[in-house]
């Protein structure tokens, strides 16, 4: 076993036992309830850099302009506006009424791997990235944006498509709660007619990545949320590609021993009935530690080039308190 890839355990020693809420799992009456927590987070549109937008940032969310409907022709109109073919219908000249489109789609990937569930402090990370994506999907949600965005593990991968209101948020912290998430266990979960599975992802970043520009319109805001374990060519590409047309957000989930390996000494790490000793040297520990930083700054270096943003959240942090230092100095 290689040091520098993490299993999903759970190492007990600095553990501390607590009845509620459980660490290990994102249970639903909490996902709920970070409701109330949500409504001290603002999320505001930054500058959309892309080759399709002008030289101005608008304060309008969303795409512009969207059809609303046709009238009689009155003078001044634009000509350009004409609908020809409610024109030769009725042989009465119309043109079309636009109306601006305020509501913005914000979309959420949550990364619910079988590596995510693992902790040495705190809670599961992705116990970390349910409650973060239920803060940042209530948090559009009473905005008036459209909420939307994916779920996907080593097996399955559920798409939910940007839909106003609370009933999608919820449908999206169903999914995250129940089985570890977009988890089936070898079968099928059962979907709601707005949601889309698909086939095996193997785990693959780029697999997910790729449906998720389907789902990423322009003028979007993209929240990812993964350790991002795996981070390969093609996710970065697919990555790059979202970001050419719409507000991407990497929120890195990480524990502390995925950053340095404890103090010298003999341990016992177990996963899956199988049990592993070690001893840490100085030497291991700063191989494994520059390691954690390469990885880093390699996210770092993507996020730069692509124009997006990225910021971090340990397994014994507030993901409260982060997104609000994120989301409230903007």
């Amino acid at each position: 076993l290689s040091l520098g890839v993490v299993v999903p355990c759970f190492w007990m020693p600095s553990v501390t036992p607590s009845a509620t809420p459980d660490p290990t799992r994102a249970e639903l009456p909490r996902l709920i309830g970070l409701g109330a927590q949500a409504r001290a987070l603002q999320l505001r549109a930054a500058r959309i850099h892309s080759r399709l937008t002008g030289n101005y940032l608008s304060r309008i969310k969303g795409r512009g302009m969207e059809f609303d409907e046709s009238r009689v022709y009155q003078p001044g109109d634009d000509v350009r506006n004409i609908d020809w073919r409610v024109t030769a219908r009725t042989g009465v000249a119309h043109t079309k009424m636009f109306r601006e489109e305020r509501e913005r789609p914000v979309l959420i990937s949550v990364d619910n791997r079988a590596g995510m569930r693992f902790a040495t402090r705190g809670r599961f990370k992705s116990v970390l990235a349910a409650e973060s994506a239920a803060l940042l999907g209530w948090t559009a949600a009473r905005q008036g944006d459209r909420v939307g965005g994916e779920i996907f593990d080593d097996r399955a991968h559920i798409e939910y498509r940007p839909r106003r209101g609370r009933d999608n948020v919820l449908r999206m912290l169903k999914s995250l709660s129940v089985a570890g998430g977009a988890h089936t266990g070898g079968g099928r979960t059962a979907v709601a007619a707005d949601e889309s599975l698909g086939g095996d992802t193997g785990g693959s970043l780029q697999a997910a990545f790729d449906r998720l520009q389907r789902l990423a319109h322009p003028g979007s805001m993209v929240c990812v949320i993964s350790d991002f374990h795996g981070l390969d060519t093609g996710a970065e590409r697919a990555l790059i590609n979202i970001a050419r047309h719409c507000e991407v957000l990497l929120l890195h989930v990480y524990d502390i021993l995925e950053a340095r390996l404890p103090d010298g000494g003999h341990y016992r790490v177990s996963w899956g009935g199988r049990v592993l000793d070690f001893t840490t040297t100085a030497a291991r520990r700063e191989r494994y530690r520059q390691r954690f930083i390469a990885r880093r700054e390699a996210l770092e270096r993507l996020c730069r080039g692509g124009r997006m943003k990225t910021f971090r959240c340990a397994t014994d942090d507030s993901p409260f308190a982060v997104l609000q230092a994120r989301f409230n100095r903007r």
